[in-house]
This record gives C-alpha cells, sequence and structure tokens, in this order.
C-alpha cells in the first residue's frame, strides 16, 4: 500500500467550505445542581433505530458540555425558524441565559423549551473523543413533534427557514 501526503486543511477554509451545508439549530438541554443548562448545536444527528440513538458534537473548549455530560440525560429542542432570538439568548454567556425562558421538565427532568418543532428525551449512553470536539451519543428514552412549523436552519454564517419544493 502507498503512503499518501497528509494535507494541512486550515481552518478557515473549513469553515467556508462546510459552511455550504445547512444544518439545523437545537438546543440541548438538562439540569444542573438544580439549575437548567443549554447548549446550542448545530451538530445534531440520527445514528441508530434499533436501539433508538442520537448524538451531537459539543467543543472540547464548551463551558456547558461538562455540566450536561454530568447530569448524565438531556433533551434536544428542534428550534423552529421562529426562535432566531431564543437560540441567541442560550447561546449567550452568563447564568441568566433562560430568564424568561418558559419550559416544562421531561420524564427524565430534562427541560423542554415552549414552541420547539420538536423534542428528544434521552440518557447519555456514551461519548468518544473526536479532535477538538467529542461524540455524544444519547439513548432516545421519549421524542415528540411538538408545533407545526419550520426548523431553524444555520447556512453560510446566517439563520434562516427551510421552504420546501412543491
Amino acid at each position: 500500500m502507498a503512503m499518501t501526503e497528509i494535507t494541512v486543511i486550515d481552518s478557515a477554509t473549513f469553515r467556508r467550505v462546510l459552511g455550504h451545508y445547512p444544518t439545523g439549530v437545537c438546543v440541548v438541554t438538562a439540569i444542573d445542581q438544580g439549575a437548567p443548562v443549554a447548549m446550542v448545536v448545530g451538530s445534531f444527528t440520527s445514528v441508530s433505530l434499533d436501539p433508538p440513538l442520537v448524538a451531537f458534537f459539543p467543543a472540547k473548549s464548551s463551558t456547558s458540555w461538562p455540566l450536561i455530560e454530568r447530569a448524565g440525560k438531556f433533551c434536544v429542542n428542534v428550534l423552529g425558524s421562529d426562535q432566531r432570538l431564543l437560540c441567541q439568548q442560550l447561546s449567550g454567556k452568563g447564568e441568566d441565559r433562560f430568564s424568561g425562558v418558559t419550559h416544562r421538565d421531561s420524564a427524565n427532568g430534562s427541560p423542554i423549551l415552549d414552541g420547539v418543532v420538536a423534542w428528544i428525551d434521552c440518557t447519555l449512553d456514551a461519548v468518544h473523543d473526536a479532535g477538538d470536539h467529542y461524540i455524544a451519543v444519547g439513548r432516545v428514552m421519549a421524542l415528540e413533534a411538538e408545533t407545526p412549523g419550520k426548523p431553524l436552519l444555520f447556512f453560510q454564517g446566517g439563520y434562516g427557514e427551510f421552504n420546501p419544493l412543491v
């Protein structure tokens, strides 16, 4: 087998090229020491039907991820296209990020945000190392499509919505 040359990809090029792929916007929520925590992610995917597994990819630099990991359970909230301001609020810094954010508890005890398109309630099944991120795998315990509407998308540095072709 011939040796192949390793190409160095700079992060700006990587972001620019992958920015051409739209992603949905989710908020992963949990309760840590009695207080709600949240992390906005654009890297969420289904993994397996049997057993039902999903995954998201927290940065190793995230300050919210250790709290969610410690909780051992979380809820993935799929934001609607009308929830851009909520996304910005929950992605900010500070302890008052949940100020005015209405939610209810899932059966697992994680926050389900009001007005989301769908939610997926999980227990943490596995965490894998992946470069400057982790791969967090959740075992789905319950899920529901909540509100009819369009999901919030992130594309080329901005937010938008999906308009299906007829």
